[in-house]
């Protein structure tokens, strides 16, 4: 079904948001919109809401599948009023939001979907879920000058690092928290504007009333922002993205500074979770 406007998906897309877990795609571009959708619709999300510029074109059979949304990513602050709007239309719901050319992976999603995943998840206790944003990128940008590619994938496989989060009261570290750096808005940071060179995101959680999306992908809820419970670790999960590799190639001001992105930790991606997990860029913590 398609809306004209959030507010007409707010107020007619009721059958999107009746049982979760829910997609939300946000979609910048028109870049790999359609591999982003069905990646997602075989991850095990109930439905699958896309907010995209009118003029994407998607193939008539997929878009029956979907929940389309006219949206402009563009505006200011566009990707908050999404989530937290629907935030307010579904509380309860388990979401998950992303950008067009992100691929969630979470321990084991080749055989375990989900809603398989969010349901141990809760069981422990836990309303939101940390994952990390890991940068990939096409290992030839001659052929792939956007440098996306699904056939020649390449990802960092070291110099991932975290700083203890502080709490501006007081100036100590948050419990549970951490700032994780690494990948493409590490090696080129100086593209990249500060408030924007962390990896950590979390777009894996259950709505609730009075609960507010931060523009630094954090929530108002403290506890949504912990990686772990108390008393041990917890699930984590990543996304793959495009994402930082395409801004760093479109951007006039640093495409002409990168040849390559390829260095001497770069390894091709595999697309499987045990690579991440090999690598440490999730965790199974209980889950076996």
């Amino acid at each position: 079904m398609r809306y004209s406007s959030l507010k007409d998906f707010l107020n007619r897309g009721g059958a999107a948001l009746a049982k979760g877990p829910v997609a939300l795609i946000l979609a910048e571009d028109l870049v790999e919109v359609e591999s982003t959708i069905r990646y997602h619709q075989l991850a095990g999300f109930r439905a699958v809401v896309v907010f995209a510029p009118s003029e994407l074109g998607l193939p008539p059979a997929l878009e029956d599948t979907i929940h389309r949304v006219d949206y402009v990513m563009a505006a200011e602050h566009a990707l908050e009023t999404a989530v937290n709007a629907v935030i307010d239309a579904a509380p309860g719901l388990w979401l998950y939001y992303g950008y067009n050319g992100e691929y969630l992976f979470h321990p084991f999603c080749e055989t375990r979907n989900v809603g398989e995943m969010l349901t141990f998840h809760a069981e422990e206790r836990r309303d939101a879920m940390l994952t990390y944003v890991v940068d990939i990128y096409a290992g030839d940008l001659h052929a792939n000058p956007n440098a996306v590619s699904l056939d020649d994938t390449w990802l960092d496989k070291s110099g991932y690092y975290a700083l203890g989060r502080p709490d501006p009261a007081t100036g100590h570290p948050r419990e549970r928290q951490l700032d994780f750096f690494g990948g493409l808005r590490w090696r080129f940071e100086e593209h990249i504007p500060e408030g924007r060179r962390k990896i950590d995101r979390i777009a894996l959680f259950r709505a609730k009333d009075g609960l507010r999306l931060r523009p630094d992908h954090t929530f108002n809820d403290e506890e949504y922002n912990t990686y772990a419970c108390p008393w041990h670790h917890n699930l984590t999960a990543a996304i793959v993205s495009f994402r930082t590799a395409k801004a760093l190639k479109t951007n006039p001001g640093s495409t002409f500074d990168i040849r390559t992105f390829k260095w001497h930790n770069s390894v091709p991606f595999e697309w499987t979770s045990q690579q991440l997990l090999d690598l440490g860029l999730m965790e199974p913590g209980q889950w076996f």
